[in-house]
């Protein structure tokens, strides 16, 4: 890629808002917590990293937003106020690498249209291991889980070979509790009434609702790992910048 190929970034409050379609109550009915039941790991964090070649590009090597680990209630606000701290780098570009396991599908479904309101792009990848972000080095990377809803949220989602995109149903584990203590947990799905507005967050970002509904059929326990023909037969991929 080179940075004749990517926009630059905008102001978060440039753009009109998304469709009424998402309005507060219809988030409000999807908000129950899910989350595809992946094994924890460190909460999302954002930095910047350059591309290109330093020796070429100098002081004005493109610089992209990487976002690495889980999303929780607190990555679209963490991600928005990141943005707004570095809206002033001439060098920024409007291009996020994402790397993460997944975490909560209304916080992902929300960074999505976070994604969406900046207009930026995604790809999944991560600065490789010694790069630490000089001469573009990147590596595959995964987005698994609730990380497919905040990529749906980009304006252009690219998966390199060989990083992967995987889904599951979702599901969250409830306390069991006796007499206000707690003796366990059960495990909760989503009622269907749910995954429909998850599917018509989908359709809003121009992406199959048959990938959510595909999700939902998917052992929990289990990671699908979509295909290349999987990736662009429901629009997640656009396959290119």
């Amino acid at each position: 890629m080179r940075a004749s190929e990517w926009g630059r970034i905008v102001p978060i409050l440039s753009k009109p808002g998304l469709k009424a379609a998402i309005t507060a109550a219809s988030v409000a009915l999807v908000a129950c917590m899910l989350s595809p039941g992946v094994a924890r790991s460190a909460e999302m964090t954002f930095r910047l990293v350059k591309m290109g070649d330093p020796a070429k590009c100098r002081a004005k090597c493109p610089e992209v937003i990487a976002a690495e680990g889980e999303i929780t209630e607190r990555t679209p606000d963490a991600f928005l106020a990141f943005v707004k701290a570095n809206a002033r780098d001439d060098n920024l570009r409007s291009i996020v690498l994402f790397h993460s396991p997944g975490g909560r599908v209304i916080a992902s479904m929300r960074l999505g249209i976070a994604l969406r309101r900046i207009g930026a792009a995604a790809i999944v990848a991560r600065v490789g291991a010694g790069a630490d972000g000089r001469g573009g080095r990147v590596a595959a990377a995964r987005c698994f889980s609730a990380c497919v809803y905040a990529l749906m949220g980009a304006s252009k989602r690219v998966v390199p070979a060989p990083s992967q995109v995987g889904i599951h149903r979702m599901f969250m584990f409830e306390a069991i509790r006796d007499n206000d203590s707690a003796t366990g947990t059960s495990r909760t799905f989503a009622t269907e009434s749910l995954v429909s507005r998850l599917s018509d967050y989908a359709d809003l970002m121009g992406v199959s609702n048959e990938l959510v509904w595909t999700a939902e059929r998917i052992n929990p326990d289990q990671i699908h790992i979509l295909t290349a023909k999987e990736l662009r037969h429901w629009r997640l991929s656009t396959g290119k910048l």
